[in-house]
């Protein structure tokens, strides 16, 4: 298999992440937004997205300051929601373990299901782990979430009731836009139908941690389904 050059490799991080992060700017406005109507000032609703860089996570904080929820909930719904990057930096475990520590501490602040998408599409097609290109899209997706939040912000504090527009679906359209390309082989699609269908079927019961719990269901599913076809 031939290596692409460094600098076609970039470009292709730049453009392979664009349309995803695109997908996320309604996110990311919404997440802006809503930070300055539960008290946030301008500055910190910034400064959260550029350091804590987790839009469900960041949503779900959001929400609770304003019902007045205390840091403990924070801090048990952010490990909840953030706990599939257990799985995202697991998979990258053996190609990450021998980089400096920098590049590594950089490679865990940049990590989200996007970035995580597109390298691993990318580290499945090379044959081994890209690491410019993982950063690049990475760095690139969070400069434009950070554009968004920004965007957010300014209409926040001009724009009333800016939640009513529904831009809340940009989270279910970005998640379908990384799920459905995965999608190549039986066992595949039946743990994500199961997960979908566990998700709707929980949430209507009011079952705690249903996504969590639905996405387990789905991966043991399909994991069964795809030992028996070996």
């Amino acid at each position: 298999m031939s290596t692409p050059p460094a600098r076609s490799l970039r470009l292709a991080a730049f453009f392979d992440i664009l349309p995803l992060s695109i997908a996320v700017i309604p996110w990311g406005i919404l997440c802006g937004s809503l930070a300055i109507q539960v008290g946030l000032s301008p500055l910190q609703s910034q400064l959260m997205s550029l350091l804590v860089f987790a839009g469900a996570a960041q949503l779900s904080s959001l929400t609770i300051v304003g019902a007045s929820g205390g840091i403990a909930t924070i801090l048990g719904s952010t490990a909840v929601i953030s706990s599939r990057h257990l799985l995202y930096s697991a998979t990258f475990r053996n190609s990450a373990i021998a980089l400096p520590l920098h590049h590594k501490m950089l490679m865990a602040f940049l990590l989200t299901d996007e970035m995580f998408a597109v390298t691993e599409n990318k580290r499945k097609e090379l044959g081994r782990f890209p690491l410019d290109y993982a950063l690049i899209s990475g760095a690139t997706f969070y400069v434009i979430w950070n554009l968004s939040t920004l965007a957010g912000i300014v209409a926040g504090t001009s724009i009333p009731n800016l939640e009513s527009l529904g831009l809340e679906f940009a989270i279910a359209a970005t998640f379908i836009a990384m799920v459905v390309p995965n999608i190549k082989s039986s066992p595949v699609l039946v743990a994500v139908l199961v997960s979908a269908f566990c998700a709707v079927l929980f949430h209507k019961l009011d079952v705690p941690n249903d996504l969590l719990l639905s996405a387990l269901i789905g991966m043991v599913v399909g994991y069964s389904l795809d030992k028996e076809a070996l």
